[in-house]
């Protein structure tokens, strides 16, 4: 996609039901992530010393893997070849911006590459399960 195809696009942008179910699922998984999790999930769990298997500790990861890709596939996104791709581009530039956290001063963490993938995952089988092709489309 360049500039111009952005522009483009814009231009003839429209408020459609799948772009609001996609931004839906997006803008909960950051109410949830901003809310629930972070305010009293992980506090929780770490005063009590809990093992969740991680999922305090990688909760910002999955939940803002969620939010990133339903927001911008509601945004920018049009049809759903697109929006797949957006999907893995998105899930794999998550894991890259772990992989360069060094250079920001901040310890690489596994556990967060590998719940960014899985969480990515997970999106393109809910976007596949909500937005089933309709016949003649791709």
């Amino acid at each position: 996609m360049t500039i111009k195809d952005l522009r483009d696009t814009l231009g003839h942008w429209r408020f459609t039901k799948e772009r609001l179910i996609n931004l839906t699922i997006g803008l909960s998984a950051v109410l949830m992530y901003e809310f629930v999790a972070r305010p009293i999930y992980r506090p929780y769990i770490y005063r009590n010393n809990i093992n969740d298997f991680h999922v305090a500790d990688t909760i910002g990861n999955s939940l803002g893997t969620i939010a990133t890709i339903f927001v911008l596939i509601g945004l920018i996104g049009e049809g759903r070849a697109q929006h797949l791709f957006l999907i893995k581009t998105i899930s794999i530039s998550v894991v890259f911006y772990e992989v360069v956290h060094p250079m920001l001063g901040k310890p690489i963490d596994p556990w967060d590459m590998v719940v960014t993938m899985l969480t990515g995952g997970l999106c393109y089988y809910l976007y596949k399960l909500i937005h089933p092709i309709k016949s003649g489309k791709i």
